[in-house]
């Protein structure tokens, strides 16, 4: 991915209302998927008889020429990750399991070991594709009317396995982008599946969702102050033996462990930049991909900054919508999202409470948009519906393409609609500032259209956004064409608000 400004030309979209004219300026294309970002994996051979055999064979192999070896692996390998040793002493440890006798090697063999049990990952071989992208928290250094930016994506690469990934990049006030060059490394944190699970916060989240009754805490009163996951299942077989907790314990033991697994904590270093970090599926639930990340900068009633992402989690049958959290891009919570409407894809958190509320847009029926309000971000109950399909673009189904953006005018949501051959285009609405469940404005007719040169490629005739951002009065619209690569597209605000309250609900 090349580095440099991105600005003018690439061609206009009009269309009329009212008589007036929507200028639409399309960006050159930017963002490509980068087959040398990669990763260390496991590699699972998913026997243990073939893990013995590899043990057996490296143990034959002279010291000598096992540091020769490891030589060969470091001069090759070393340049293209943070860590090689780590990442090879820690799949040493994971095949190891399985192996008796294993803890008599020296740390030279463990690390040739773990060598034979890694492989490279390319996290975007496949794509690079649904952007979002909100104010970098570090806004140090800019010429005055910049704006530093960091983009989330989803990258895809063997298997169809979904992660998120960052890019970083400065809006000038013009509205030229300028993207960072690409790190040189990408970096997935591990998740230890016997990490210390804290009770108080796993009381607290089943409370939040209604899961905390005298069963459970039957259960948890078994374990100390902080456990594993290994300590609640034990906990929980010993509970479902007592007739009297055996029906209660089986119906809820399956979301105890879900609550444990799903939610979680990853923990990058202090020098790993954001755009270096890979969130990659740490869990079974997530397994075959974190899925179309909606990021937001949220501003708490105090003031304080946490930037949230809701994104889908999918394990290859079903779909979990989820919530991640950063106020540093260090440290990231990631927890499930509860609740009758937290269900579905596309679900993007405002960026503020509106009068004293959390509110999340929402397309929970799989069709139409919807808003919701809660007085917890990770629990949502109560919902009104928005907008269903009108217009012949839109008649599938409709969604939002990320979180409102706020205006004096009111709240600016960018939406996708779905028609004839499964065709996306975006189009938009204005939501009241103050009651957020009313529309006061819609645009009848899509701003963007895949043309023939975008609608080629892994997903036809599709884009999308997840996120955009208003700067010095022009709305900034990533997008990614057909599920392949991402461009950009700038619209002025104020001639689009106009035409928004012009067309009405």
């Amino acid at each position: 991915m090349p580095a440099g400004p991105v600005g003018g030309g690439g061609g206009f979209y009009n269309w009329d209302v009212k008589r007036d004219t929507i200028r639409l300026a399309r960006l050159p294309d930017r963002l490509v998927s980068d087959d040398k970002r990669v990763i260390p994996r496991y590699l699972d051979l998913g026997s243990r008889a073939r893990i013995r055999d590899i043990f057996r064979r490296v143990k034959r192999i002279k010291p000598q020429r096992v540091r020769e070896l490891l030589r060969d692996l470091r001069k090759n390998y070393a340049g293209r990750h943070r860590d090689l040793d780590e990442a090879f002493l820690r799949h040493y440890a994971i095949a190891a399991r399985n192996v008796r006798g294993a803890g008599d090697l020296d740390d030279q063999q463990k690390l040739l070991l773990g060598a034979y049990f890694t492989m490279e990952y390319s996290i975007e071989a496949a794509a690079l594709f649904n952007p979002s992208i909100v104010p970098h928290p570090d806004q140090s250094g800019l010429e005055p009317g910049s704006v530093r930016v960091l983009m989330s994506l989803r990258a895809t690469g063997e298997g169809h396995i979904s992660s998120i990934v960052f890019r970083r990049a400065i809006l000038s006030r013009s509205g030229i982008i300028t993207f960072a060059p690409p790190p040189r490394y990408a970096y997935a944190a591990r998740l230890e599946r016997d990490r210390d699970i804290h009770k108080s916060v796993f009381e607290r989240r089943l409370r939040d969702r209604h899961l905390y009754g005298e069963d459970v805490a039957v259960v948890l009163n078994q374990l100390g102050d902080s456990f594993t996951l290994s300590q609640l299942e034990a906990a929980l077989n010993r509970a479902a033996v007592s007739p009297e907790l055996t029906a209660g314990v089986r119906r809820l033991s399956s979301q105890l462990i879900w609550m444990a697994l799903a939610n979680y904590e990853l923990d990058y270093p202090q020098d790993c930049h954001p755009e270096e970090i890979v969130l990659f599926p740490a869990t079974r639930y997530e397994s075959r991909g974190m899925e179309d990340t909606r990021l937001v900068r949220f501003v708490e009633e105090d003031g304080a900054i946490r930037y949230y992402g809701t994104y889908t989690a999918y394990d290859g049958q079903r779909i979990y919508p989820m919530l991640l959290e950063t106020a540093d891009f260090h440290t990231f919570h990631i927890a499930t999202l509860w609740g009758r409407y937290s269900r579905n894809k596309g679900m993007a958190l405002f960026p503020r409470k509106v009068d004293g509320s959390y509110m999340m847009l929402s397309r929970h029926d799989g069709e139409n948009n919807y808003v919701l309000i809660s007085h917890n971000p990770y629990v949502w109950n109560a919902a009104t519906k928005l907008q269903s399909p009108r217009e012949p673009w839109e008649l599938v189904q409709l969604g939002n393409c990320g979180s409102p953006l706020e205006t004096e005018a009111g709240w600016l949501v960018i939406t996708h609609g779905v028609g004839p051959m499964r065709r996306y285009c975006l189009g938009a609405i204005l939501l009241d500032l103050h009651d957020p469940a009313r529309v006061i404005g819609r645009l009848r007719r899509p701003f963007l259209v895949p043309t023939a040169r975008e609608r080629a490629g892994y997903v036809p005739n599709v884009v999308y956004t997840c996120g955009c951002m208003i700067h010095e009065g022009h709305l900034t619209v990533p997008y990614a064409m057909a599920d392949s690569r991402v461009s950009f597209v700038s619209l002025v605000v104020p001639t689009l608000l106009q035409r928004l309250l012009d067309a009405g609900p």
